[in-house]
């Protein structure tokens, strides 16, 4: 175990003979003690500059009237102005000492620290993860200050020596801390470039709602598989000794996620066929609403209780879907209605067409209609016709609405609605007793009848 240890320990033993070393030819100087001084100074007082310039700068950013681009500029530099102000003070420092005759080389190393810090303050604005805004920033801070200081190369040969082999390729400390920060950049780098392509496809009015989502999704996977691809390669991983292996893993991912992924597969049929797409009314398994999105693994649709339904698109391609507005917007609504015998049916037709005037939600043109349907056992069976052009808006509320004006028209105007009538058939030998009151007398006892003589009454007699 301790011969194990022993090239390691000797490597940091080395590595910090080298910075003691360092640290004594250029730090534990006189005038580097001085640069450091003027470099606090210089701090110190472009921040105090700055905290009385800072107020008026934010409200001339706020002013009224200002475009974006204005604005976007004054807010970078009102969060990076006392750094300008801080490397202008700083290279006035460096000037006095080369005038002096002295190398400023720890005031050149501050300034460019600082310009370095401008320059990730800027770039963090257009990262919106700002936990990965920061953290970029930080190693690229290291990364600056050790070649400033002369300390990178030292670094990267130490990292360089710490590696393993698998196989035939081998692996390094630094490769593995390069393809780390080469996977942020170049995934932040996809994810800002398929929002910006996302954003520019949904401005094309040519191309459907459906087909701007395929669109931004096949945009969005192809820039993130490539930005994986670029890393990997970066790392010094051979991609074409991949192949075996993500063939064996791909057929155990495909049976694994065999749903999964046909769902997948059912999304893109959806937008490409554009069968169901956002906006869409729609009744499947027992669900009516608007279809609000259509996503990789899922459909949302939105019911008029304000319930939000997440289908899997498999569910789309492969069951029966009702697509109301499929072709057109158009509907037509059969509302059924049954009057008694005794009314005139001519006249409840005439009021059930009538019933739909003024009612903004149906078409005039195809224009209502009432039928006939049949003659039933206890009702005239009639059958409203109408169409509508938003079913988005719901269907069940324009029949409340039309049914609530026939059932004032109709008691206005005499039709009557029908009830169940039964006829009752008594076989021969059965009795019936039969009791007749008179009005203002009390009721006879049970099987009299003041009709006959002996005050009894027999069926089939």
């Amino acid at each position: 175990m301790k011969e194990q240890l022993e090239p390691v320990l000797n490597k940091l033993s080395e590595a910090y003979r080298f910075l003691e070393g360092w640290f004594r030819a250029n730090v534990l100087t006189w005038q580097t003690a001085v640069q450091w001084a003027a470099a606090v100074a210089a701090l110190l007082l472009s921040l105090a500059v700055w905290r009385l310039v800072r107020p008026g700068l934010a409200r001339w950013r706020e002013r009224p009237g200002g475009n974006a681009l204005g604005r976007a500029v004054l807010t970078g530099l009102e969060s990076t102005g006392w750094m300008f102000l801080f490397i202008a003070l700083v290279q006035a420092g460096g000037g006095a000492f080369e005038l002096l005759g002295y190398s400023p080389w720890v005031l050149d190393a501050v300034s460019q620290l600082a310009a370095a810090g401008i320059a990730l303050r800027l770039l963090s604005f257009t990262m919106p993860n700002k936990v990965l805004a920061r953290g970029t920033a930080t190693v690229v801070w290291v990364f600056v200050s050790l070649q400033i200081l002369g300390l990178l190369t030292p670094l990267t040969n130490f990292l360089e020596k710490l590696s393993f082999s698998l196989g035939d390729t081998r692996f390094t400390a630094l490769g593995a801390l390069k393809g780390l920060v080469l996977a942020v950049v170049l995934l932040q780098a996809a994810s800002m470039l398929s929002r910006f392509a996302a954003n520019r496809i949904s401005s094309l009015k040519g191309v459907s709602p459906s087909g701007q989502e395929l669109l931004g999704k096949t945009v969005k996977v192809v820039l993130f598989t490539l930005a994986v691809l670029l890393a990997m390669s970066g790392v010094g991983i051979d991609l074409t000794s991949l192949a075996i292996f993500s063939s064996a893993l791909g057929v155990g991912i495909g049976f694994g996620l065999q749903t999964i992924i046909s769902n997948y597969v059912a999304g893109v049929i959806l937008l490409t066929d554009r069968s169901i797409k956002p906006g869409d009314t729609i009744e499947v398994g027992g669900v009516y609403g608007v279809v609000s999105g259509v996503y990789g693994r899922f459909s949302s649709v939105k019911t008029r209780d304000g319930k939000e339904y997440l289908i899997p698109n498999e569910h789309f391609v492969t069951n029966e879907v009702i697509n109301w507005t499929y072709s057109d917007t158009d509907v037509r609504l059969r509302i059924p209605v049954g009057i008694s015998y005794g009314s005139d049916v001519n006249k409840a037709m005439r009021l059930m067409e009538e019933s739909t005037h003024g009612l903004k939600r149906v078409l005039t043109s195809p224009e209502p209609r009432a039928l006939l349907i049949e003659f039933g056992d206890s009702s005239v069976n009639l059958e409203l016709r109408a169409w509508i052009a938003d079913a988005n808006d719901g269907v069940s509320n324009i029949k409340s609405e039309v049914l609530l004006r026939i059932w004032n028209s109709f008691h206005e105007n005499g039709i009557e609605f029908p009830f169940p009538q039964r006829d009752v058939l008594l076989k021969a030998g059965s009795a019936l007793a039969v009791t007749v009151a008179r009005e203002g007398e009390g009721s006879p006892e049970p099987g009299t009848s003041d009709d006959s003589p002996d005050g009894a009454v027999k069926s089939g007699e």
